[in-house]
């Protein structure tokens, strides 16, 4: 959920450890059995009992991290979809989705994951948004997954999110690959729009007197385009693991742009964003 203006997501932790992963997740047996084309979506066990609207579309919490990242390896999330611009980027995130992305964290996300509760209970005190740590499927596609750093269902009946991010640079504008993880997690939830929250740092300490912060509208030209771009990705996942398919990785290039995520660990690290994993 959380994410420094960076990488690092709901409690700011990367959490593409190969060694959690599960890649045989992605054989075509399972993707079928979470085909959007099923009359109803079966029930996942839910973490959230007896709930209907978005809450009984929960899959995990990310408390339970075991159940939390095998949910979030059966789908498609917003950190897989925030690396989604071009058939290139589709077949690097396909292989870091099979085999992890070799990034554990690091002093940056530590500092994102230790002030999220603090900038999360400023967000419920001045807007209400509530910390959330509910993984939870999208009503049209199961496969389609999102865990929000702040959720509030309001009187009117509509939900709204929240974004938590840290970072050390001073922050002009929503960097896209963070508007396209705002974007995803509101098309999951069937959210109307998102505070995007920062928190600026000079050496992990606090700058200003509180975060700044910035509504994003839900953008449904947007949205299509990132189902379209899920969808892809889903495709190349289900060549990667056929049976017929090589093991290999994506096609081999000379500069360190070939992985988004490799890019991304490397951004984070050369400019203090904090990367969170758990979007």
């Amino acid at each position: 959920m959380t994410r420094t203006v960076g990488t690092a997501r709901h409690n700011g932790q990367v959490l593409d450890s190969a060694s959690s992963r599960t890649a045989d997740l992605y054989r075509p047996g399972v993707l079928a059995d979470l085909s959007p084309a099923r009359p109803a979506p079966v029930p996942v066990v839910p973490a959230v009992p007896g709930q209907t609207g978005h809450l009984a579309r929960v899959v995990a919490r990310s408390s339970d991290r075991a159940g939390w990242l095998r949910a979030r390896s059966r789908g498609i999330t917003a950190t897989d979809v925030a690396k989604l611009s071009s058939p290139r980027s589709i077949r690097a995130a396909a292989y870091d989705k099979l085999h992890g992305t070799g990034f554990s964290g690091n002093v940056f996300t530590e500092h994102g994951r230790s002030r999220e509760p603090e900038i999360a209970a400023w967000v419920a005190a001045t807007h209400g948004i509530q910390p959330s740590d509910l993984l939870f499927h999208a009503e049209r596609d199961r496969r389609h997954l999102a865990t929000p750093d702040g959720l509030i269902l309001r009187s009117s009946g509509r939900i709204e999110l929240a974004e938590i991010k840290t970072t050390n640079k001073p922050l002009r504008s929503i960097p896209r690959p963070y508007l396209r993880q705002i974007w995803w997690q509101q098309y999951v939830l069937g959210a109307e729009r998102t505070l995007f929250v920062w928190e600026q740092h000079d050496g992990f300490v606090p700058l200003g007197d509180e975060p700044r912060c910035r509504w994003v509208d839900r953008d449904e030209a947007e949205i299509a385009k990132l189902v379209a771009l899920a969808a892809d990705l889903i495709e190349v996942l289900r060549q990667a693991t056929s049976t017929a398919a090589p093991a290999s990785g994506p096609t081999p290039v000379d500069d360190r742009a070939a992985s988004p995520a490799a890019a991304t660990a490397s951004a984070a690290a050369m400019t203090g964003m904090r990367v969170s994993a758990t979007a």
